[in-house]
């Protein structure tokens, strides 16, 4: 059996290791310090935010964005349909209520057709949702300009969820920078990674300050300690934070790398009948944070998890895209618009690995496997 060979593991540049012994010369191991506030100074640089808030999970950022933007009980959230549930937990939390937004079958992100169609059924109605979630999904960014022009009309908060797509380009602009709220996530499989983390950015400094109390438990600006409204544990300490500073002082030679692992994959499979690899969209860089790969089995005469098992069954982990929210079984009962398009992208879409420490030889092996298994 070889090395296993992962879908997306973490990849240290050797800076980290020298940061994190900066935080313990220091002694500043207590979950503030200056690791934590450089890092947020560093993020704003790198996306051109005004503000940003390191926190626990990229969830947590949701969930604090949500509440800023005064989301609470029974009122609906939109939400991409084809995501992880981390976009869509938080909704909850707040007793809201997510409706699934199907997805457009080039971009793969949300598609912008039937969000307006539904904005302006909802406005006749006069029950429009109080926030919109749109999805960068597995590197792509969603169509903004769109999207922002219908939310705005309809007076709509957007929330860019961005965990995916650090080191993207909408235009020459960072998604996640392109609304009220965007957020990130440095989970361990991320492009880069603090092991555990998250970002919440915006250009509003007020709101960006209501989240940074809220994450610290809601504490008031007194000797003792005072709260006066619920309050959350959601503070990245400084020690990650440390790890966070060394990864993103590498980030566009990740992209780059992503994006040539990409390449490698659709020149060895994109040939292949019935296997596609999606393209760029016109309006941006997709960083590839995943490469993934459709399989139609009329076509080729195999699934994709019958790939993913023969991978799976030589050491080399696989993934199927995200099962979409609508197919989960505690959210089934709520409105899905579409559905149909998200539904086979599941059916048929794999992840393959996508590490930016893959070496040539288990290149080859991938692809071998892969090949051999349709060919």
């Amino acid at each position: 059996m070889t090395e296993r060979i992962y879908l997306s593991p973490p990849h240290m540049s050797g800076k980290e290791f020298e940061l994190v012994q900066q935080v313990f010369e220091g002694n500043w191991i207590a979950p503030i310090g200056p690791m934590l506030d450089r890092f947020e100074r560093d993020f704003c640089a790198y996306t051109g935010t005004k503000y940003a808030l390191a926190l626990s999970s990229g969830t947590a950022a949701i969930h604090l964005a949500l509440i800023a933007a005064d989301v609470g009980t029974g009122d609906e959230v939109f939400v991409s349909t084809l995501t992880f549930i981390g976009s869509v937990n938080p909704i909850l939390y707040c007793g809201a209520i997510p409706v699934f937004i199907d997805s457009d079958p080039l971009s793969w992100t949300m598609d912008v057709n039937l969000l307006e169609e539904a904005l302006h059924k909802r406005n006749l109605e006069n029950r429009l949702p109080k926030a919109l979630i749109v999805v960068h999904l597995y590197g792509q960014s969603a169509d903004m300009a769109r999207i922002n022009t219908i939310c705005e009309q309809y007076g709509v908060t957007v929330i860019e969820d961005a965990a995916e797509s650090l080191g993207s380009r909408y235009h020459d602009k960072h998604p996640g920078t392109l609304s009220k709220f965007g957020i990130f996530s440095f989970n361990g499989n991320k492009i880069i990674t603090t092991s555990g983390g998250g970002m919440l950015v915006s250009d509003d400094g007020e709101l960006i300050q209501f989240a940074r109390k809220l994450a610290t438990q809601s504490r008031e600006a007194v000797p003792h300690y005072e709260h006066k409204i619920i309050g959350y544990n959601y503070r990245m300490s400084n020690v990650v934070a440390a790890i966070g500073v060394g990864q993103l002082s590498v980030i566009e030679d990740r992209v780059q790398r992503k994006r040539e692992i990409y390449k490698i994959y659709q020149q060895h499979l994109a040939h292949i009948q019935g296997i596609t690899l999606p393209d760029e969209m016109n309006y941006g860089k997709h960083s590839r944070w995943l490469s993934v790969m459709l399989i139609d089995a009329d076509i080729t005469g195999i699934t994709r998890e019958e790939i993913r098992l023969v991978l799976e069954t030589n050491n080399i982990e696989s993934r199927p895209m995200w099962k979409p929210m609508h197919q989960q079984s505690f959210l089934k009962d709520y409105e899905v618009i579409g559905g149909s398009v998200s539904d086979k992208l599941f059916e048929q879409g794999l992840c393959l690995p996508s590490g930016t420490a893959l070496s040539n030889q288990q290149f080859d092996m991938i692809i071998n496997i892969i090949t051999s298994s349709v060919l």
